[in-house]
């Protein structure tokens, strides 16, 4: 089963909550938060009942949350089979517009040959980019008519 997100935000920062509460909250067992408390989530003090400070379990979940983020920069697309990102082969992409704003960058893994998808603004288009290049897209869509700023896709409509 995979792991899950939970939201820091449900705690509230000036309320304390023993064990059983936390595990209540956030809809996991009590060992758990007591591996988050090994793990460094502060209790008030070593006395029993084990108390933790809303603002505390706040911070320790953000901190849980985005430790293992890693963001795109330019030119590069999240490859979920590598979990890494990557700069999609030969450094071409497709788009394909999904609502008149934005739409998907589609590109290919160069590590492990699965398909990459970053979902992307037109407005954000060419800081996204980077050095990557547009091509028309498999499904024989041309890209230049779609809104995206002149003198990125390298070819011409209608070719």
């Amino acid at each position: 089963m995979g792991t899950r997100s939970l939201n820091p935000r449900l705690a509230k920062i000036h309320r304390t909550y023993s064990v059983e509460e936390v595990s209540r909250l956030y809809g996991v067992h009590k060992n758990t938060v007591r591996a988050w408390i090994k793990a460094g989530l502060g209790v008030i003090d070593e006395r029993r009942p084990v108390l933790v400070r809303g603002q505390a379990l706040a911070e320790f979940l953000e901190k849980k949350r985005n430790r293992n983020k890693q963001p795109c920069g330019a030119g590069e697309i999240y490859c979920l089979r590598c979990r890494v990102p990557r700069e999609p082969v030969g450094g071409v992409v497709g788009y394909r517009l999904i609502t008149p704003t934005n739409g998907n960058l589609i590109g290919r893994c160069p590590v492990c040959g699965t398909g990459l998808f970053r979902r992307v603004s037109t407005a954000r288009m060419t800081e996204v980019l980077g050095s990557l290049r547009i091509q028309e897209t498999e499904a024989g869509e041309h890209i230049a008519k779609s809104p995206i700023p002149s003198g990125i896709c390298d070819f011409k409509a209608g070719a």
